[in-house]
Order: structure tokens, then sequence, then C-alpha cells
């Protein structure tokens, strides 16, 4: 998006070998620092925290801007584990983007007083609004088969949907990280249940897929505010997520989706229930789910993102 403004902009790394990532970070730096005016840094609180850390130190041993943007809703408990590293990645950092005011109020607490919110930023265009007149139990889950984001409750939201509705049915988007995936397709197998495991999907590919689904339903234990929901709430999925993290700041609960308690099954296979019985409701979620969305479309955030990068 930035190319499109104008800017001239380097990436790395898109390796799959941690080694050679970070290498091809680090290098890209070392090779262009004399030509570099800001370094932006996605920064994660998982592996990748240290990956940010030591992109950071390069940065600031040849004296060149870095942003760090801040994913993941376990940023918090690495602030608190790591707090010598966080201090010398964040504190010295030009300006901390927060996409949420959820990791905002946090960082501030920190005393990480150079912080801003710039929402996660979405193309519009790319995630076009399908009206849905009735919902069915046609449940699509996007992100990566993880233990933190609790695939397998998605499967028992399935399991306890089929007693009512024989013909529900859900699709599960993302890549292995852990070893989930073999566990969910164990599930899958002992319970008889018919799902469909497509991979990683680029970005316009599960947004087609999406038309032939009427609910997203999020089960993390752990999170910000995903890009993923933000892109569901644009394409008229009736979001169904767990109450956790930066969720309820992205979610206002029976407003523009719901919220339900974390690693709750029963609560969240109810909660669809509802809204299958009452599409009025469910149609009101998306529409207003879809205005929200409208404060997230790139034409809007750019703004604040010419106004950082030019300061």
């Amino acid at each position: 998006m930035l190319r499109k403004e104008g800017y001239k902009v380097k990436t790395a790394s898109t390796r799959s070998n941690k080694a050679l990532r970070l290498i091809e970070m680090l290098g890209l730096i070392v090779r262009y620092h004399k030509t570099t005016d800001i370094v932006l840094i996605d920064t994660y609180g998982a592996m990748n925290f240290y990956y940010a850390y030591l992109v950071a130190k390069t940065c600031q041993a040849y004296n060149v801007d870095y942003i760090p943007i801040l994913h993941g809703g376990n940023l918090p408990e690495r602030l608190s584990a790591t707090k010598k590293y966080s201090q010398s990645l964040f504190g010295k950092a030009k300006i901390n983007i927060a996409p949420s005011k959820f990791l905002y109020d946090i960082f501030k607490a920190e005393g990480f007083h150079n912080t801003k919110i710039i929402p996660n930023a979405i193309q519009m265009e790319n995630y076009p609004f399908k009206k849905r007149e009735n919902f069915q139990p046609k449940l699509l889950w996007v992100r990566r088969f993880q233990k933190r984001y609790n695939p397998v409750m998605a499967l028992e939201v399935l399991l306890l949907l089929k007693k009512d509705y024989p013909n529900a049915k859900l699709c599960m988007v993302g890549p292995d990280k852990d070893g989930t995936m073999k566990t969910c397709k164990k599930f899958a197998v002992n319970h008889g249940l018919n799902i469909e495991f497509p991979g990683k999907l680029k970005k316009k590919a599960w947004a087609k897929l999406s038309k032939d689904y009427d609910f997203f339903i999020n089960t993390t234990n752990i999170d910000n505010t995903p890009i993923s929901v933000i892109e569901a709430m644009s394409l008229g999925l009736a979001v169904v997520s767990t109450n956790v993290g930066g969720m309820p700041m992205l979610i206002n609960n029976n407003s523009d989706g719901v919220l339900v308690p974390v690693n709750d099954a029963k609560t969240m296979a109810a909660e669809i229930t509802k809204l299958i019985e009452d599409p009025g409701k469910a149609r009101t979620l998306t529409e207003n789910a879809r205005n929200k969305v409208e404060d997230f479309a790139w034409e809007k955030v750019k703004t604040d993102w010419n106004r950082v990068l030019n300061s």
C-alpha cells in the first residue's frame, strides 16, 4: 500500500528458514542504511520478538530511525517477561504503532509514551460486502493452526451444531504452525465430521471463498484486533468470537458481532443458533460491522501513516 503512495519500499523476508530470514533482514539494513529513512518492523510476542529486537539494534548501530508495528495478543506477556529487551526495542523507537487501544493502553502503562494508534488497514475493494437474507450454519475459520488460536474449539462448535443442523459445515483456512492441524483432522475423523482444510490461501482467494459461508468464527485464546476478523466484517460474514485481548475493542457485543467466553464451544454454538433463527438480527450485525470497518479503509488510514512517516 505504501508503494502506491509513492514511497520506495524494500522488504525482507519471505524465507521459511528462521536463520536465513534473520540474516536477510539484517543484511538489508547493513546494505541500504545510508539510503534508508526509516525501517518498519512487524513485531510479535513470540520468537519474532527477538528478530524485531535484533533489527532494532542494527538500526540503532547505524543511526537509522525505526518504527515497531505491534501485533499479537501475547505482546503484553512479552513486555513483562523481557523488560530489558523491550525497553531497548520500544523505548528507543521513533514511535510504536499500535493497531488498537488494547495494545496502546498496555504500552502506555509500561511507560512507552512514544506510542500511537493507527488501525490495521484493508483495501475495501478486495473485501466486497455480500448481503445475506438468511444465515445457515456454514462456518469459516481463518488463522494459523496453533494452540493459542484454539482451532479445536471450531470443530467442537460444529459438532454441537450438527445435532440440530445435520448439514452444518466448516472450512478452516490457514497453514499449520505446531502440529495442531493434525489434531484437528484426527478430531474430524473420530467424530465423522466432513471439514475442508484448504491450507494457506491468498487474501483474495479466501475472500472469494467466503461467499459460500455465513459465519466467521474466531476461537482464539489470545488476540489483539486480527486483520482476518476485520476482513470478515467487511465481507458481510456474521462474526462470533471469543472475548479476549483487544476483541471487545473491535467487536461491540450484539451490535456488530457476538462475543463469547474463551474456550466455550457450547455458548458459541448457541449464539450461532440464535442468529440462524433470527436472520433480521444477523443482518443488522453484519451491516453495522461493515459500517464500522469503513474506518479501517486504507484511504482513511493512510493519512495517519503519511503524517508519521513524514514527521
